[in-house]
């Protein structure tokens, strides 16, 4: 999810106009009210829309679920949310009015955003969120102690697809083709190392099929795929992408039960290229989905049924509105921990830092699978599932797992070792 540039590349920011902004916001002192203050600032007006709303009206549910249980040891959480518009200045601007107003973390939602924010983060020890977004190798701790992915990279992601279609074919993908799909930028390209990598572990044969963003027209594009007879196909994009090439690969007449995509795909896309004609899809889950989950189920009956929920019912459960719940309560986890390791504070990013470091085996009530965040890993294990769409929902095919763990980490310290001798 981003146009920003791959790993190991220029990620800017004005360090003269950062400098200037942040004078113009008073300080306060951290804590002093009693509350634990996180900015959500992030992309609802320009081109995450199609996953900014519902990711934020979960993390504002599940914010509220918190703190109508009394909060986090006296402690009221407040998640300042602000719209970016994926514009740099503006994410800026509310970067500094946030540090000035004592906040201990920020989640931006945003690939660009973060990468940009990089520096700034690390020198100000503020906690930063980079779930399903941000730089992959900001897995690796060691060299970006506050940057927090909590969730399965886009390598991590590739890397359990492949393991996935290998166990379904029996043990072993020699000999088969993998055609992969994706929107020509930096994120869609992510993936190529891993899928080369484990193509020559593996056997498979793989070819890629990039597509001009945004995507909107793919016509040229399955129609090779199709030729290519492949055993397996990957699509990769994000929002008009990704139902384009669904519609395409329905078309076209690739098999669902042999296409999947990344954790981008939802019941909106669904709806839009039809229920029924799309069964059979796969996606990669990071979390339990749907309504049964207990911190949804508290939701519905705390938060929504008393007439405080930040957004439209019909929502709660969803797919982007279940990654908001899943991130904020890994969030909200360090919170917890770091009050167990300094109940007195003070209450400051590094405090936070500290509780993040702690979280272990964390599965907000079974919601996720067990993570664990220890200083050398960010990403909390590298779990997920694979999840396929029923015609009305998407239904977990496998257990949660991790795979293909060397692979990633190789590309992790690749890119983290070159920000570590470069800050590029």
């Amino acid at each position: 999810m981003s146009t920003a540039k791959h790993p190991g590349r220029r990620a800017f920011a004005s360090s003269a106009a950062v400098a200037a902004l942040a004078s113009q916001f008073p300080r306060i002192a951290i804590g002093q009210d009693k509350t634990i203050r996180i900015l959500a600032t992030q992309d609802f007006t320009r081109v995450y829309t199609f996953v900014t709303a519902e990711y934020s009206q979960g993390q504002r549910d599940y914010v509220t679920l918190i703190n109508e249980r009394g909060g986090i040891n006296g402690h009221r959480i407040v998640l300042d949310v602000t719209d970016h518009g994926n514009d740099l200045p503006r994410a800026v601007e509310s970067y500094e009015r946030g540090k000035a107003q004592g906040m201990v973390m920020i989640d931006p939602l945003s690939t660009p955003i973060a990468r940009a924010l990089v520096t700034r983060v690390l020198a100000d020890k503020i906690n930063m969120i980079t779930a399903f977004s941000g730089r992959s190798d900001a897995a690796d701790g060691t060299v970006f102690p506050y940057i927090f992915p909590l969730s399965p990279n886009y390598w991590t992601q590739a890397g359990l697809l492949v393991e996935h279609f290998r166990q379904v074919d029996g043990g072993s993908l020699k000999g088969k083709k993998i055609c992969f799909v994706h929107i020509d930028t930096p994120f869609g390209k992510e993936p190529l190392p891993i899928f080369e990598a484990l193509r020559q572990k593996l056997g498979f044969e793989f070819q890629a099929f990039p597509y001009t963003p945004p995507g909107n027209d793919q016509s040229a594009i399955w129609p090779q795929v199709r030729r290519a007879r492949p055993d397996w196909v990957v699509f990769w994009g994000a929002g008009v992408g990704q139902t384009v090439a669904l519609t395409e690969a329905i078309r076209n007449g690739i098999r669902m039960d042999r296409l999947s995509s990344s954790v981008w795909v939802s019941e909106s896309d669904m709806d839009v290229v039809g229920r029924q004609q799309a069964k059979g899809v796969m996606k990669v889950d990071p979390c339990i989905l749907g309504r049964e989950a207990k911190p949804i189920q508290d939701i519905l009956k705390t938060v929504v049924a008393a007439g405080k929920g930040a957004g439209p019912e019909a929502k709660v459960g969803t797919v982007y509105y279940s990654y908001g719940v899943m991130i904020t309560a890994l969030m909200l986890e360090g919170v917890r921990q770091a009050f167990v390791k300094a109940p007195n504070g003070p209450v400051n990013g590094a405090w936070l830092n500290a509780g993040l470091h702690l979280i272990k085996d964390f599965t907000a009530e079974g919601m996720i699978p067990a993570t664990s965040i220890t200083s050398q890993d960010h990403q909390g294990g590298g779990k997920g599932r694979i999840s396929q769409w029923d015609g009305s929902k998407f239904v977990p095919i496998t257990d949660w797992y991790s795979a293909n763990q060397d692979v990633v980490w190789e590309e992790i310290k690749k890119y983290s070792s070159e920000f570590a001798k470069s800050g590029k």
